[in-house]
């Protein structure tokens, strides 16, 4: 479907999906779409507007008029450019993730964004990072990987994150807020979260970065 080679990684919250993508977009040398921010913006851009999450064709005109850039920086840091405003950090709080997985059960917003994702694939190749990037988007991809991990396991790296970013939360709050996220994207109705029939799972649980990172570059290497 596209000419340009795409590498889907998909997975749940917290599985490392996002990173190991920065890390094998870099060694590549490839584009890179984090399709999870995609939601995220559009969430955030509806909050912005004071636009209810109930009103679906509104929220179907933001994901279709979306302004915004994804700008890799050093240290595998993604930076996400908003209509010329730098929004990365205020996207990645857990409430504008729990907004996010519900924008993101809108039929008509993933309609909205399906062909906005797909234009990212262009030469010399893509890295797309996701839910749904092997099974709905990219489903010729190249290559599909589906990435997991413990919920307790997710948490610890997310209740991380925040931290660094001088944000609070409690560990059991995020395994609760992780198991109630993980069954609001597996049993959506339109482009459930689920392994493609032709991915390779990895669970990253007691794995380094490095070590997913070469995994998934020698599965391309040797496809």
């Amino acid at each position: 479907m596209n000419e340009a080679p795409v590498i889907t990684i998909d997975g749940p919250a917290g599985s490392g999906k996002g990173t190991i993508s920065q890390h094998v977009a870099k060694k590549l040398s490839w584009h890179i779409l984090d399709s999870g921010a995609l939601y995220r913006l559009v969430a955030y851009a509806a909050l912005d507007k004071g636009c209810s999450f109930g009103d679906h064709d509104a929220l179907a005109d933001i994901a279709r008029n979306l302004d915004v850039s994804f700008l890799p920086q050093q240290g595998g840091v993604l930076k996400v450019v908003l209509e010329g405003t730098d929004v990365s950090q205020s996207i990645r709080s857990e409430s504008a993730g729990e907004a996010a997985s519900k924008v993101a059960a809108v039929i008509s917003v993933r309609e909205a964004l399906l062909e906005r994702q797909r234009a990212f694939a262009e030469p010399p190749g893509l890295v797309a990072d996701g839910r749904d990037m092997g099974t709905v988007v990219f489903p010729n991809a190249t290559l599909k990987i589906y990435l997991t991990a413990s919920a307790e396991v997710r948490a610890q790296r997310r209740l991380k994150q925040l931290k660094d970013h001088g944000l609070n939360a409690t560990l059991a709050g995020l395994v609760s807020d992780i198991q109630e996220r993980d069954a609001r994207d597996m049993n959506r109705e339109h482009s459930p979260l689920r392994p493609a029939a032709d991915a390779h799972t990895v669970d990253t649980s007691n794995l380094s970065i490095d070590e997913v990172v070469s995994k998934v570059i020698g599965l391309y290497e040797n496809r």
